[in-house]
C-alpha cells in the first residue's frame, strides 16, 4: 500500500509536468463583426426602401465589404453628427455616408480614403405664377416667331406649287377677288389636310399635299419641343434670380438637415454679414424637401449638390419645378468615418478597396445608378 501511494506522488507530478511543458492548441479567432452606421432619408446616399438599405455610400461598403471578407451589420442612426459621435465612443465601427471631410470633421474624426468630391448647392422652386409668365414669354419670343415664319413661307410655297399644277390660274375668272378665293381654297387645304378631293385631282398635286402633311407634323413637334424647352427654362431662370449669391440668404428661411456641413456653411454666412441673419429651418429628410418648398415652409434648401440632383430627377409633379440657383458651393472629399479603435491593418484594407473600386469605375458607376434611382436585386441589408 505504502509502495502505491509512493508510486502515484511520482507519476501525478510528472504527468502535469509533461502536460504543461506541451505547447497549447491554437485555436483560429473569428472575424469582429463591424458595426456600421447609417443614416435613413439620405438620397441618394443612404435610405431605406421595402426593408433594406439603398444607396450610393450602401453599396459601397457593401462591394467594400465583400472583397476584404469583412462580416458587418448594419445599425439605423439618427442623424450623421450622431454617427460621427458614435465611432468614437466605441458604439460603431464604421460609419456609412456622403461625409463631407471637413478640416473641423478632420481634427475631430478618422476618416478612410475618400471616394468621391461633391459640392453644395441651392435649390428654390418656381412661384405659382412663375409657369405662366414663362408661358407667354415664350410665344412672343423671337426664337418661335421665325419657326413659325419659315412654316408659313413652306406652307405659302407649296400652296402656290399646287396651285400652278392644278392650272387654276386658268379655270378661275380673271377677276382678282376670285382668283384670291381659289388660292385660299388650296391654302386651307394644304394647312389642314382635309378636302384635297375637290381641289386637288393630279397625281403630282397629291404628292404636294402628302409633302405638306409631313412639313406639319415635322413643325408640329419642333414647336411643341421648342415650347416644352424654352417654358422649363424661362421658370427656371426666373426662380433662379430669386438666389444670385450666399449673401442673399439674408432674411430667408434656409432649410437643411441639422449636423451637417449646410448647417455650418449658413452659421458661418450669419456670422460674417451684418444683414438679416438666415434662418435655419431643420429638415430631417431630404427627400421632404420638395414638399417644403412647395407649401412655403422653407424659401431655399441647402445640401450636397448630388442630394439636390437626386431630387429634380426624381420629382413627381409636373407643377413643381425645382431648379439649383447656385451649384458648387465649396467642393470637399467624402468618405466613411472609422472609429479610432480599428487596427490599422483593417483601416489600410478598407482604404486600398476603395482605391481599387475608384479606378476600375465601380464608384462612378455606382454614382451615376443612383442619380437614375436603379438599384440591383443582389443588394442586401447587411452582412455577417
Amino acid at each position: 500500500m505504502a509502495l502505491k501511494r509512493a508510486a502515484l506522488c511520482f507519476i501525478i507530478p510528472l504527468t502535469g509536468l509533461l502536460l504543461g511543458g506541451l505547447p497549447a492548441r491554437s485555436i483560429p479567432e473569428r472575424p469582429e463583426v463591424l458595426r456600421v452606421g447609417v443614416v435613413d432619408g439620405s438620397q441618394p446616399c443612404s435610405y431605406r426602401e421595402g426593408g433594406a438599405w439603398q444607396g450610393l455610400a450602401v453599396r459601397l461598403w457593401s462591394q467594400i465589404a465583400q472583397r476584404e471578407r469583412i462580416p458587418y451589420v448594419l445599425e439605423p442612426m439618427p442623424s450623421i453628427k450622431a454617427m460621427l459621435e458614435a465611432t468614437t465612443t466605441g458604439r460603431l465601427d464604421v460609419a456609412v455616408e456622403c461625409i463631407n471631410l471637413s478640416p473641423d470633421r478632420l481634427r475631430r474624426y478618422r476618416f478612410s480614403l475618400p471616394y468621391q468630391e461633391d459640392g453644395q448647392a441651392l435649390m428654390v422652386i418656381s412661384n405659382p405664377f412663375s409657369l405662366g409668365q414663362a408661358f407667354f414669354s415664350a410665344l412672343f419670343s423671337g426664337t418661335l416667331l421665325r419657326l413659325l415664319f419659315v412654316s408659313l413661307l413652306l406652307t405659302l410655297a407649296l400652296t402656290g406649287s399646287v396651285w400652278w399644277l392644278e392650272s387654276h390660274p386658268e379655270k378661275e375668272s380673271t377677276r382678282r377677288k376670285e382668283r384670291l378665293q381659289g388660292f385660299t381654297r388650296v391654302f386651307a387645304v394644304m394647312v389642314t389636310g382635309s378636302g384635297d378631293d375637290g381641289v386637288v385631282t393630279s397625281n403630282r398635286g397629291r404628292a404636294l399635299v402628302l409633302l405638306a402633311y409631313l412639313v406639319r407634323l415635322v413643325v408640329s413637334a419642333v414647336l411643341v419641343g421648342f415650347l416644352t424647352v424654352e417654358l422649363v427654362q424661362e421658370a427656371q431662370g426666373r426662380a433662379g434670380k430669386r438666389v444670385q449669391s450666399l449673401n442673399d440668404l439674408a432674411g430667408m428661411r434656409v432649410g437643411l438637415k441639422p449636423g451637417t456641413v449646410s448647417e455650418n456653411l449658413v452659421e458661418e454666412i450669419n456670422r460674417s454679414n451684418n444683414l438679416l441673419p438666415a434662418r435655419i429651418v431643420p429638415v430631417e429628410r431630404i427627400d421632404q424637401a420638395l414638399d417644403a418648398l412647395s407649401q412655403e415652409r422653407i424659401d431655399v434648401m441647402l445640401a450636397d449638390e448630388l442630394q439636390l440632383r437626386y431630387l429634380i430627377a426624381s420629382k413627381r409633379s409636373p407643377n413643381v419645378i425645382p431648379v439649383l440657383a447656385i451649384e458648387g458651393i465649396r467642393p470637399e472629399l467624402q468618405g466613411f468615418a472609422l472609429s479610432p479603435s480599428l487596427s490599422a491593418d483593417l483601416v489600410q484594407r478598407i482604404d486600398l478597396a476603395i482605391s481599387e473600386l475608384k479606378r476600375s469605375g465601380v464608384v462612378q458607376e455606382l454614382r451615376r445608378e443612383a442619380l437614375a434611382g436603379t438599384k440591383p436585386e443582389s443588394d442586401k441589408e447587411d452582412k455577417d
